[in-house]
Protein backbone atom coordinates (compact mmCIF):
# COMPACT_ATOMS: atom_id res chain seq x y z
CA UNK A 1 0.00 0.00 0.00
CA UNK A 2 1.42 3.39 -0.90
CA UNK A 3 3.58 4.10 2.07
CA UNK A 4 0.71 3.99 4.58
CA UNK A 5 -2.41 4.00 2.39
CA UNK A 6 -4.02 1.67 -0.15
CA UNK A 7 -4.21 3.98 -3.21
CA UNK A 8 -6.33 2.90 -6.19
CA UNK A 9 -7.37 4.94 -9.21
CA UNK A 10 -9.80 4.83 -12.08
CA UNK A 11 -8.56 6.21 -15.38
CA UNK A 12 -8.93 9.96 -15.72
CA UNK A 13 -12.12 10.15 -17.79
CA UNK A 14 -12.53 12.41 -20.81
CA UNK A 15 -15.76 14.47 -20.53
CA UNK A 16 -16.29 15.29 -24.21
CA UNK A 17 -19.70 13.67 -23.68
CA UNK A 18 -21.71 11.96 -20.93
CA UNK A 19 -20.45 8.63 -19.52
CA UNK A 20 -21.65 5.25 -20.74
CA UNK A 21 -21.72 1.82 -19.08
CA UNK A 22 -18.16 1.10 -20.24
CA UNK A 23 -16.91 3.91 -18.00
CA UNK A 24 -19.19 2.73 -15.21
CA UNK A 25 -17.85 -0.83 -15.52
CA UNK A 26 -14.38 0.38 -14.57
CA UNK A 27 -15.66 2.77 -11.89
CA UNK A 28 -17.72 0.11 -10.12
CA UNK A 29 -14.86 -2.41 -10.13
CA UNK A 30 -12.49 0.11 -8.55
CA UNK A 31 -15.13 1.07 -6.00
CA UNK A 32 -15.60 -2.57 -4.96
CA UNK A 33 -11.85 -3.08 -4.46
CA UNK A 34 -11.63 0.16 -2.46
CA UNK A 35 -14.58 -0.85 -0.25
CA UNK A 36 -13.05 -4.27 0.30
CA UNK A 37 -9.84 -2.72 1.65
CA UNK A 38 -11.82 -0.32 3.83
CA UNK A 39 -13.69 -3.27 5.32
CA UNK A 40 -10.32 -4.76 6.24
CA UNK A 41 -9.68 -1.66 8.34
CA UNK A 42 -7.12 -0.17 5.94
CA UNK A 43 -6.84 3.50 5.13
CA UNK A 44 -7.87 3.83 1.49
CA UNK A 45 -7.50 6.57 -1.09
CA UNK A 46 -9.85 6.06 -4.05
CA UNK A 47 -9.30 8.58 -6.83
CA UNK A 48 -11.34 9.41 -9.91
CA UNK A 49 -11.86 12.51 -12.01
CA UNK A 50 -11.98 14.15 -15.43
CA UNK A 51 -9.29 15.12 -17.95
CA UNK A 52 -10.52 18.49 -19.19
CA UNK A 53 -7.84 19.65 -21.64
CA UNK A 54 -6.94 18.78 -25.21
CA UNK A 55 -7.90 19.30 -28.82
CA UNK A 56 -10.83 16.87 -28.71
CA UNK A 57 -12.50 18.86 -25.93
CA UNK A 58 -11.74 22.16 -27.60
CA UNK A 59 -13.42 20.93 -30.79
CA UNK A 60 -16.43 19.56 -28.88
CA UNK A 61 -16.84 22.97 -27.23
CA UNK A 62 -16.51 24.82 -30.53
CA UNK A 63 -19.13 22.57 -32.09
CA UNK A 64 -21.50 23.47 -29.25
CA UNK A 65 -20.71 27.16 -29.61
CA UNK A 66 -19.04 27.33 -26.19
CA UNK A 67 -15.62 28.02 -24.73
CA UNK A 68 -13.71 24.94 -23.56
CA UNK A 69 -13.99 26.00 -19.89
CA UNK A 70 -17.75 26.56 -20.16
CA UNK A 71 -18.08 23.17 -21.86
CA UNK A 72 -16.25 21.20 -19.16
CA UNK A 73 -18.00 23.13 -16.38
CA UNK A 74 -21.32 22.04 -17.86
CA UNK A 75 -20.28 18.46 -18.61
CA UNK A 76 -18.38 17.54 -15.42
CA UNK A 77 -21.44 17.53 -13.06
CA UNK A 78 -23.08 14.98 -15.38
CA UNK A 79 -20.22 12.58 -14.60
CA UNK A 80 -20.47 13.12 -10.86
CA UNK A 81 -24.22 12.51 -11.05
CA UNK A 82 -23.62 9.05 -12.57
CA UNK A 83 -21.06 8.12 -9.91
CA UNK A 84 -23.49 9.25 -7.21
CA UNK A 85 -26.27 7.05 -8.60
CA UNK A 86 -23.85 4.12 -8.77
CA UNK A 87 -22.79 4.60 -5.12
CA UNK A 88 -19.16 5.24 -6.12
CA UNK A 89 -17.51 6.19 -2.81
CA UNK A 90 -14.44 8.01 -4.13
CA UNK A 91 -12.21 9.95 -1.74
CA UNK A 92 -11.15 12.60 -4.23
CA UNK A 93 -12.46 13.79 -7.57
CA UNK A 94 -9.85 15.67 -9.55
CA UNK A 95 -10.38 18.00 -12.48
CA UNK A 96 -7.31 18.77 -14.57
CA UNK A 97 -8.45 22.40 -14.84
CA UNK A 98 -7.86 22.89 -11.09
CA UNK A 99 -4.95 25.13 -9.97
CA UNK A 100 -3.48 22.30 -7.86
CA UNK A 101 -3.14 20.22 -11.00
CA UNK A 102 -1.53 22.98 -13.06
CA UNK A 103 1.08 23.33 -10.32
CA UNK A 104 1.79 19.57 -10.31
CA UNK A 105 2.11 19.36 -14.11
CA UNK A 106 4.57 22.23 -14.20
CA UNK A 107 6.55 20.79 -11.29
CA UNK A 108 6.86 17.40 -13.02
CA UNK A 109 7.81 18.98 -16.35
CA UNK A 110 10.45 21.14 -14.67
CA UNK A 111 11.89 18.16 -12.79
CA UNK A 112 12.31 16.20 -16.04
CA UNK A 113 13.56 19.22 -18.02
CA UNK A 114 16.20 20.01 -15.37
CA UNK A 115 17.41 16.46 -14.67
CA UNK A 116 20.63 16.99 -16.64
CA UNK A 117 19.93 14.21 -19.17
CA UNK A 118 18.31 16.28 -21.92
CA UNK A 119 15.15 14.18 -21.58
CA UNK A 120 13.01 17.01 -23.00
CA UNK A 121 14.08 18.61 -26.29
CA UNK A 122 12.56 20.78 -29.02
CA UNK A 123 11.85 19.26 -32.42
CA UNK A 124 9.23 19.05 -35.12
CA UNK A 125 6.76 16.27 -35.69
CA UNK A 126 4.88 15.14 -38.74
CA UNK A 127 2.51 12.23 -38.49
CA UNK A 128 -0.97 10.71 -38.51
CA UNK A 129 -3.07 11.88 -35.60
CA UNK A 130 -6.40 10.66 -34.17
CA UNK A 131 -8.17 13.46 -32.34
CA UNK A 132 -10.49 11.02 -30.55
CA UNK A 133 -7.50 9.08 -29.13
CA UNK A 134 -5.28 12.16 -28.72
CA UNK A 135 -2.52 9.95 -30.16
CA UNK A 136 -0.26 9.66 -33.18
CA UNK A 137 -0.15 6.48 -35.25
CA UNK A 138 2.19 5.07 -37.86
CA UNK A 139 0.79 3.73 -41.13
CA UNK A 140 1.07 0.12 -39.98
CA UNK A 141 -1.19 0.76 -36.98
CA UNK A 142 -4.16 1.86 -39.10
CA UNK A 143 -7.05 -0.28 -40.28
CA UNK A 144 -8.04 0.58 -43.83
CA UNK A 145 -6.53 4.01 -43.22
CA UNK A 146 -8.60 4.62 -40.08
CA UNK A 147 -7.83 4.79 -36.37
CA UNK A 148 -7.68 1.19 -35.01
CA UNK A 149 -9.72 2.15 -31.94
CA UNK A 150 -12.38 4.54 -33.27
CA UNK A 151 -12.47 3.49 -36.95
CA UNK A 152 -12.36 7.12 -38.02
CA UNK A 153 -10.01 8.86 -40.45
CA UNK A 154 -6.78 10.17 -38.95
CA UNK A 155 -5.40 13.65 -39.68
CA UNK A 156 -1.99 14.49 -41.08
CA UNK A 157 -0.33 16.97 -38.73
CA UNK A 158 2.98 18.79 -38.62
CA UNK A 159 4.17 21.29 -36.01
CA UNK A 160 7.01 22.21 -33.68
CA UNK A 161 6.78 20.30 -30.39
CA UNK A 162 8.74 19.48 -27.30
CA UNK A 163 9.53 15.78 -27.02
CA UNK A 164 10.19 13.40 -24.15
CA UNK A 165 13.12 11.01 -24.67
CA UNK A 166 11.16 7.83 -24.02
CA UNK A 167 13.69 5.72 -25.93
CA UNK A 168 16.22 6.25 -23.13
CA UNK A 169 14.02 4.31 -20.70
CA UNK A 170 13.38 1.23 -22.81
CA UNK A 171 15.89 -1.05 -21.03
CA UNK A 172 14.69 0.03 -17.59
CA UNK A 173 11.05 -0.64 -18.50
CA UNK A 174 11.89 -4.00 -20.04
CA UNK A 175 13.72 -5.08 -16.89
CA UNK A 176 10.84 -3.84 -14.72
CA UNK A 177 8.20 -5.97 -16.43
CA UNK A 178 10.41 -9.02 -16.89
CA UNK A 179 11.45 -9.05 -13.24
CA UNK A 180 8.10 -8.03 -11.73
CA UNK A 181 5.13 -9.59 -13.57
CA UNK A 182 2.66 -8.12 -11.07
CA UNK A 183 3.59 -4.59 -12.17
CA UNK A 184 1.39 -5.05 -15.26
CA UNK A 185 -1.60 -7.37 -15.45
CA UNK A 186 -3.31 -9.35 -16.81
CA UNK A 187 -0.66 -11.47 -18.48
CA UNK A 188 -1.98 -10.75 -21.99
CA UNK A 189 -1.38 -7.01 -21.51
CA UNK A 190 2.05 -7.62 -20.03
CA UNK A 191 3.02 -9.72 -23.04
CA UNK A 192 1.74 -6.98 -25.34
CA UNK A 193 3.91 -4.36 -23.64
CA UNK A 194 6.96 -6.63 -23.48
CA UNK A 195 6.65 -7.13 -27.25
CA UNK A 196 6.42 -3.38 -27.74
CA UNK A 197 9.49 -2.76 -25.59
CA UNK A 198 11.55 -5.41 -27.34
CA UNK A 199 10.80 -3.81 -30.71
CA UNK A 200 12.09 -0.44 -29.47
CA UNK A 201 10.48 2.84 -28.37
CA UNK A 202 10.04 6.19 -30.08
CA UNK A 203 10.24 9.51 -28.28
CA UNK A 204 6.85 11.21 -28.01
CA UNK A 205 5.52 14.74 -28.28
CA UNK A 206 4.65 16.46 -24.99
CA UNK A 207 3.48 19.87 -26.24
CA UNK A 208 1.33 21.53 -28.87
CA UNK A 209 1.59 25.03 -30.30
CA UNK A 210 -1.48 24.94 -32.59
CA UNK A 211 -4.04 25.45 -29.80
CA UNK A 212 -4.06 27.04 -26.34
CA UNK A 213 -6.41 24.92 -24.22
CA UNK A 214 -4.03 23.29 -21.75
CA UNK A 215 -1.31 23.82 -19.15
CA UNK A 216 1.48 26.11 -20.48
CA UNK A 217 4.99 24.67 -20.70
CA UNK A 218 6.76 26.48 -17.82
CA UNK A 219 9.88 27.50 -19.76
CA UNK A 220 8.08 28.21 -23.09
CA UNK A 221 4.45 29.36 -22.62
CA UNK A 222 3.85 29.45 -26.42
CA UNK A 223 3.39 25.69 -26.02
CA UNK A 224 0.73 23.92 -23.97
CA UNK A 225 1.26 20.51 -22.40
CA UNK A 226 -0.01 17.78 -24.69
CA UNK A 227 -2.10 15.01 -23.17
CA UNK A 228 0.08 12.65 -21.20
CA UNK A 229 2.21 14.96 -19.05
CA UNK A 230 -1.10 16.64 -18.25
CA UNK A 231 -3.59 13.76 -17.95
CA UNK A 232 -1.40 11.15 -16.24
CA UNK A 233 -0.03 13.59 -13.68
CA UNK A 234 -3.50 13.78 -12.10
CA UNK A 235 -2.66 10.70 -10.03
CA UNK A 236 0.33 12.43 -8.44
CA UNK A 237 -1.53 15.74 -8.10
CA UNK A 238 -4.23 14.20 -5.93
CA UNK A 239 -1.61 12.50 -3.74
CA UNK A 240 -0.10 15.90 -2.92
CA UNK A 241 2.87 16.00 -5.31
CA UNK A 242 2.92 19.80 -5.74
CA UNK A 243 1.42 21.11 -2.53
CA UNK A 244 1.71 18.54 0.29
CA UNK A 245 5.05 16.66 0.41
CA UNK A 246 4.25 14.97 3.73
CA UNK A 247 1.01 13.55 2.37
CA UNK A 248 2.67 12.51 -0.89
CA UNK A 249 5.25 10.55 1.11
CA UNK A 250 2.42 8.66 2.87
CA UNK A 251 0.18 8.01 -0.13
CA UNK A 252 2.51 7.50 -3.10
CA UNK A 253 3.09 5.28 -5.04
CA UNK A 254 -0.32 4.23 -6.28
CA UNK A 255 -1.05 0.57 -5.61
CA UNK A 256 -3.30 0.03 -8.64
CA UNK A 257 -4.09 2.07 -11.75
CA UNK A 258 -7.22 0.39 -13.15
CA UNK A 259 -7.61 1.25 -16.85
CA UNK A 260 -9.00 0.09 -20.17
CA UNK A 261 -6.67 -1.77 -22.51
CA UNK A 262 -6.62 1.06 -25.07
CA UNK A 263 -4.52 3.24 -22.75
CA UNK A 264 -2.19 0.54 -21.42
CA UNK A 265 0.77 1.85 -23.44
CA UNK A 266 0.45 5.29 -21.91
CA UNK A 267 0.09 4.01 -18.33
CA UNK A 268 2.60 1.16 -18.51
CA UNK A 269 5.26 2.77 -20.72
CA UNK A 270 4.94 6.56 -20.84
CA UNK A 271 3.92 7.16 -17.21
CA UNK A 272 6.57 5.13 -15.35
CA UNK A 273 9.27 6.52 -17.67
CA UNK A 274 8.10 10.09 -17.01
CA UNK A 275 8.18 9.47 -13.27
CA UNK A 276 11.59 7.82 -13.46
CA UNK A 277 12.93 10.86 -15.33
CA UNK A 278 11.55 13.11 -12.57
CA UNK A 279 12.99 10.99 -9.76
CA UNK A 280 9.56 9.76 -8.59
CA UNK A 281 8.70 6.13 -7.83
CA UNK A 282 6.38 4.49 -10.41
CA UNK A 283 2.99 2.97 -9.51
CA UNK A 284 3.06 -0.57 -8.13
CA UNK A 285 0.62 -2.02 -10.64
CA UNK A 286 -1.28 -1.21 -13.81
CA UNK A 287 -4.31 -3.44 -14.45
CA UNK A 288 -5.81 -3.14 -17.95
CA UNK A 289 -9.23 -4.70 -18.54
CA UNK A 290 -11.01 -5.27 -21.84
CA UNK A 291 -13.90 -3.34 -23.37
CA UNK A 292 -17.62 -3.75 -23.33
CA UNK A 293 -18.28 -4.24 -27.03
CA UNK A 294 -21.15 -3.55 -29.42
CA UNK A 295 -21.07 -5.18 -32.84
CA UNK A 296 -17.51 -6.35 -32.20
CA UNK A 297 -16.27 -2.82 -31.49
CA UNK A 298 -15.47 -0.97 -28.28
CA UNK A 299 -18.50 0.76 -26.80
CA UNK A 300 -17.74 4.39 -27.54
CA UNK A 301 -19.18 7.87 -27.46
CA UNK A 302 -17.32 8.53 -30.70
CA UNK A 303 -19.08 5.62 -32.44
CA UNK A 304 -22.48 6.52 -30.90
CA UNK A 305 -22.74 3.08 -29.27
CA UNK A 306 -22.67 4.20 -25.63
CA UNK A 307 -25.48 3.14 -23.29
CA UNK A 308 -26.06 5.58 -20.44
CA UNK A 309 -26.01 3.91 -16.98
CA UNK A 310 -29.27 5.64 -16.06
CA UNK A 311 -31.06 3.61 -18.74
CA UNK A 312 -30.41 0.51 -16.61
CA UNK A 313 -30.38 2.07 -13.15
CA UNK A 314 -33.84 3.59 -13.58
CA UNK A 315 -35.28 0.15 -14.29
CA UNK A 316 -33.23 -2.29 -12.21
CA UNK A 317 -31.66 -0.29 -9.37
CA UNK A 318 -28.07 0.14 -8.29
CA UNK A 319 -27.56 -3.13 -6.37
CA UNK A 320 -28.60 -5.29 -9.31
CA UNK A 321 -26.59 -3.15 -11.71
CA UNK A 322 -23.36 -3.44 -9.73
CA UNK A 323 -23.84 -7.13 -9.04
CA UNK A 324 -24.72 -7.98 -12.63
CA UNK A 325 -21.68 -6.39 -14.24
CA UNK A 326 -19.26 -7.94 -11.76
CA UNK A 327 -20.85 -11.38 -11.83
CA UNK A 328 -21.60 -11.87 -15.52
CA UNK A 329 -18.33 -10.59 -16.94
CA UNK A 330 -15.04 -12.43 -16.41
CA UNK A 331 -13.04 -9.39 -15.45
CA UNK A 332 -10.55 -8.37 -18.10
CA UNK A 333 -12.38 -10.06 -20.98
CA UNK A 334 -14.45 -8.36 -23.68
CA UNK A 335 -18.11 -9.35 -23.60
CA UNK A 336 -20.60 -8.35 -26.26
CA UNK A 337 -23.36 -6.38 -24.60
CA UNK A 338 -25.94 -8.11 -26.80
CA UNK A 339 -24.60 -11.52 -25.73
CA UNK A 340 -24.88 -10.57 -22.07
CA UNK A 341 -28.48 -9.63 -22.61
CA UNK A 342 -29.15 -12.86 -24.52
CA UNK A 343 -27.52 -15.03 -21.84
CA UNK A 344 -28.53 -13.27 -18.65
CA UNK A 345 -30.50 -10.27 -19.82
CA UNK A 346 -32.84 -7.94 -18.00
CA UNK A 347 -34.97 -10.86 -16.87
CA UNK A 348 -32.09 -12.23 -14.81
CA UNK A 349 -31.24 -8.78 -13.51
CA UNK A 350 -34.79 -8.57 -12.22
CA UNK A 351 -34.32 -11.94 -10.56
CA UNK A 352 -31.18 -10.68 -8.87
CA UNK A 353 -33.08 -7.67 -7.65
CA UNK A 354 -35.71 -9.88 -6.03
CA UNK A 355 -33.41 -12.55 -4.64
CA UNK A 356 -29.73 -11.57 -4.48
CA UNK A 357 -30.19 -7.98 -3.35
CA UNK A 358 -31.73 -9.24 -0.10
CA UNK A 359 -28.54 -11.15 0.56
CA UNK A 360 -26.40 -8.05 0.12
CA UNK A 361 -27.40 -6.83 3.58
CA UNK A 362 -24.73 -7.71 6.10
CA UNK A 363 -25.50 -8.47 9.78
CA UNK A 364 -23.07 -6.65 12.08
CA UNK A 365 -22.18 -9.76 14.10
CA UNK A 366 -20.99 -11.46 10.92
CA UNK A 367 -19.17 -8.37 9.66
CA UNK A 368 -16.75 -8.40 12.59
CA UNK A 369 -15.91 -12.02 11.93
CA UNK A 370 -15.29 -11.50 8.26
CA UNK A 371 -12.36 -9.09 8.46
CA UNK A 372 -9.66 -11.52 9.68
CA UNK A 373 -11.08 -14.29 7.53
CA UNK A 374 -10.91 -12.11 4.45
CA UNK A 375 -7.37 -10.98 5.22
CA UNK A 376 -6.29 -14.59 5.18
CA UNK A 377 -8.19 -15.58 2.05
CA UNK A 378 -7.23 -12.57 -0.03
CA UNK A 379 -8.92 -10.07 -2.29
CA UNK A 380 -12.31 -10.70 -3.94
CA UNK A 381 -12.56 -11.73 -7.57
CA UNK A 382 -15.14 -10.90 -10.21
CA UNK A 383 -16.59 -13.40 -12.65
CA UNK A 384 -14.07 -16.19 -12.98
CA UNK A 385 -10.90 -14.10 -13.25
CA UNK A 386 -8.91 -12.87 -10.30
CA UNK A 387 -8.23 -9.22 -9.67
CA UNK A 388 -4.81 -8.06 -8.46
CA UNK A 389 -4.10 -8.71 -4.81
CA UNK A 390 -1.21 -8.15 -2.45
CA UNK A 391 -2.61 -10.61 0.12
CA UNK A 392 -3.30 -13.67 -2.00
CA UNK A 393 -5.84 -14.61 -4.63
CA UNK A 394 -9.11 -16.49 -4.60
CA UNK A 395 -11.26 -17.63 -7.48
CA UNK A 396 -15.01 -17.18 -7.52
CA UNK A 397 -16.85 -20.21 -8.80
CA UNK A 398 -20.33 -18.88 -8.15
CA UNK A 399 -22.03 -16.55 -5.70
CA UNK A 400 -24.44 -19.01 -4.21
CA UNK A 401 -24.52 -22.70 -3.41
CA UNK A 402 -22.08 -24.70 -1.34
CA UNK A 403 -18.72 -23.90 -2.91
CA UNK A 404 -18.88 -20.18 -3.47
CA UNK A 405 -15.15 -19.63 -3.38
CA UNK A 406 -12.29 -22.06 -3.77
CA UNK A 407 -9.09 -21.04 -2.05
CA UNK A 408 -5.90 -21.62 -3.99
CA UNK A 409 -4.13 -22.66 -0.80
CA UNK A 410 -5.04 -25.40 1.65
CA UNK A 411 -4.52 -23.13 4.64
CA UNK A 412 -6.86 -23.27 7.62
CA UNK A 413 -8.02 -20.62 10.02
CA UNK A 414 -7.99 -20.92 13.78
CA UNK A 415 -10.40 -18.79 15.76
CA UNK A 416 -9.66 -17.53 19.29
CA UNK A 417 -9.73 -20.40 21.76
CA UNK A 418 -8.46 -22.89 19.19
CA UNK A 419 -11.76 -23.46 17.41
CA UNK A 420 -11.30 -24.49 13.80
CA UNK A 421 -13.36 -22.32 11.47
CA UNK A 422 -14.74 -24.75 8.86
CA UNK A 423 -13.66 -24.17 5.30
CA UNK A 424 -17.24 -23.94 4.09
CA UNK A 425 -17.94 -21.21 6.62
CA UNK A 426 -14.73 -19.40 5.68
CA UNK A 427 -15.73 -19.27 2.03
CA UNK A 428 -19.21 -18.09 2.93
CA UNK A 429 -17.83 -15.28 5.07
CA UNK A 430 -15.44 -14.21 2.35
CA UNK A 431 -18.27 -14.20 -0.17
CA UNK A 432 -20.25 -12.02 2.21
CA UNK A 433 -17.44 -9.51 2.38
CA UNK A 434 -17.35 -9.43 -1.39
CA UNK A 435 -21.10 -8.91 -1.52
CA UNK A 436 -20.85 -6.16 1.05
CA UNK A 437 -18.23 -4.41 -1.06
CA UNK A 438 -20.40 -4.72 -4.17
CA UNK A 439 -23.48 -3.37 -2.44
CA UNK A 440 -23.82 -1.10 0.54
CA UNK A 441 -27.42 -2.17 1.06
CA UNK A 442 -28.36 -2.71 4.70
CA UNK A 443 -31.59 -4.62 4.17
CA UNK A 444 -32.24 -7.66 6.38
CA UNK A 445 -30.36 -10.72 5.17
CA UNK A 446 -31.69 -14.24 4.91
CA UNK A 447 -28.06 -15.31 5.36
CA UNK A 448 -28.21 -14.11 8.98
CA UNK A 449 -30.11 -17.30 9.78
CA UNK A 450 -28.55 -19.50 7.11
CA UNK A 451 -24.90 -19.13 8.21
CA UNK A 452 -25.45 -20.39 11.81
CA UNK A 453 -27.56 -23.24 10.44
CA UNK A 454 -24.85 -24.17 7.95
CA UNK A 455 -22.25 -23.98 10.71
CA UNK A 456 -24.27 -26.34 12.90
CA UNK A 457 -24.67 -28.79 10.04
CA UNK A 458 -20.94 -28.65 9.34
CA UNK A 459 -19.38 -28.93 12.78
CA UNK A 460 -22.16 -30.20 14.97
CA UNK A 461 -24.81 -28.68 17.21
CA UNK A 462 -22.37 -28.44 20.14
CA UNK A 463 -20.76 -25.45 18.39
CA UNK A 464 -23.99 -23.59 17.68
CA UNK A 465 -24.18 -21.90 21.08
CA UNK A 466 -20.51 -21.07 20.77
CA UNK A 467 -21.18 -19.32 17.48
CA UNK A 468 -23.53 -16.93 19.26
CA UNK A 469 -21.37 -16.48 22.36
CA UNK A 470 -18.10 -15.82 20.56
CA UNK A 471 -17.38 -12.11 20.60
CA UNK A 472 -16.65 -11.83 16.91
CA UNK A 473 -15.50 -8.23 17.16
CA UNK A 474 -12.52 -9.38 19.25
CA UNK A 475 -11.88 -12.63 17.39
CA UNK A 476 -8.24 -13.48 16.74
CA UNK A 477 -7.44 -15.45 13.63
CA UNK A 478 -4.22 -16.64 12.11
CA UNK A 479 -3.17 -18.79 9.18
CA UNK A 480 -1.45 -22.11 9.75
CA UNK A 481 0.02 -24.47 7.19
Amino acid sequence: MGRDVFFITTPIYYPNDVPHIGHAYDAVAVDVIARFHRLLGEEVFHLTGTDEHGLKLQRAAEKAGMTPKAWVDEMEPKWRAVWERLDIAYDDYIRTTEPRHHAAVQKLLTAVHDNGRDDIYLGSYEGLYCVACEAYYVEGDLRAGNCPIHDRPVEHMREENYFFRLSAYRDWLLDRYESDPDALQPESRRNEILSLLRSGLQDFSISRSSFTWGVPIPWDPKHVTYVWFDALTNYATAAGYADDPARFARVWPADVHMIGKDIVRFHAVYWPAMLRAAGVEPPRQVWAHGFLTVGGQKMSKTNATGIHPFDLLDHFGVDSYRYYFLREIAFGQEPRIAALWEDSGPGDIATMQREYAQEMGYPAWVGDAVVPVARALGEPSFGTKSLPSTTGTVKVAELGGNDIIKSQSGNKLLVGGGMMLPRRLRIMLHAHLKMRAISQSHRPSRMAMWIPARLAATVGDQYRSRWVSLRWWSMRACMVA
